[in-house]
C-alpha cells in the first residue's frame, strides 16, 4: 500500500531562536500566532499524530488538529546537553561537539546518536500503511525538525552525514510518499494562510 506522510515542523519558539538543544520548551506568543494564522492551510487527513514535546502539542493545538501523541516522533534525545545553547556546549565540551558532528554513531551527551535517531524514525516509517487496507494510508504529523530530517535521511537511504545538510523551517510541510524501502520526498512546502474573501 502506498502511504503519504505529511510532517509539519512546529512553530518558532525561544529555544530555536537561541540555538538551544530543545529541552521541552513551549511555543511563545509569536509562535502561537504564526501557527494559528496558517491553520486553514493544513492538509486534510484522517490520521493525525504529533511528537510529545510542548512545542509540537502547542503547534498542533494552534493548527486546530486533534493529534494523538506518537512517541516515535519525540525529539532527538540530547542527554545532558538538553536545554543548553550550542555555543555553551561548544565552549564547555569542544571535543564532544566535534565528535557528535563528525561521527554519526557518537553520543557524547549521553542521549541518542544520529544513527539511533534515524533508526528510530525509520522504524516508525516502516510501520505505516496497513497491509489489510484498514486505513487510507495518509498520515499527518507535527514533529520536531530533527525528526523530519531523520525521516528524510532514512526514507531516501542517504548517508547519515546528509542530515547536517538538510534544513527544516518552522511551519513547513515535508511529504513522503511510497512505502517501506521505496519513498519519494517533497520538502519544505510552507503553510500559507488562505486569502481573505
Amino acid at each position: 500500500m502506498t502511504v503519504r506522510v505529511m510532517l509539519i515542523s512546529p512553530a518558532m519558539n525561544a529555544a530555536l531562536r537561541e540555538a538551544r538543544f530543545a529541552g521541552d520548551a513551549p511555543l511563545d506568543d509569536s509562535g502561537l500566532r504564526q501557527a494559528a494564522a496558517v491553520a486553514d492551510a493544513v492538509p486534510a487527513t484522517g490520521r493525525c499524530l504529533r511528537g510529545p514535546s510542548l512545542r509540537c502539542a502547542g503547534t498542533a493545538d494552534a493548527l486546530g488538529l486533534r493529534a494523538g501523541v506518537e512517541h516515535a516522533l519525540r525529539d532527538w534525545e540530547m542527554g545532558r546537553w538538553s536545554g543548553a545553547r550550542l555555543s555553551e556546549v561548544s565552549a564547555r565540551e569542544p571535543e564532544g561537539v566535534a565528535a557528535w558532528l563528525a561521527d554519526p554513531s557518537a553520543a557524547p551527551h549521553g542521549g541518542e546518536s544520529l544513527l539511533e535517531l534515524c533508526a528510530r524514525v525509520g522504524a516508525w516509517l516502516d510501520t505505516l500503511g496497513s497491509p489489510d487496507g484498514s486505513d487510507d494510508g495518509r498520515v499527518l504529523g507535527v514533529a520536531e525538525p530533527a525528526v523530519i530530517r531523520a525521516a528524510a535521511v532514512r526514507a531516501l537511504d542517504l548517508p547519515p552525514q546528509a542530515f547536517w545538510r538538510l534544513d527544516v523551517a518552522p511551519l513547513t510541510v515535508t511529504e513522503l510518499s511510497g512505502r517501506s524501502g521505496r519513498w519519494n520526498l517533497r520538502c519544505g512546502r510552507p503553510l500559507i494562510p488562505e486569502p481573505a474573501s
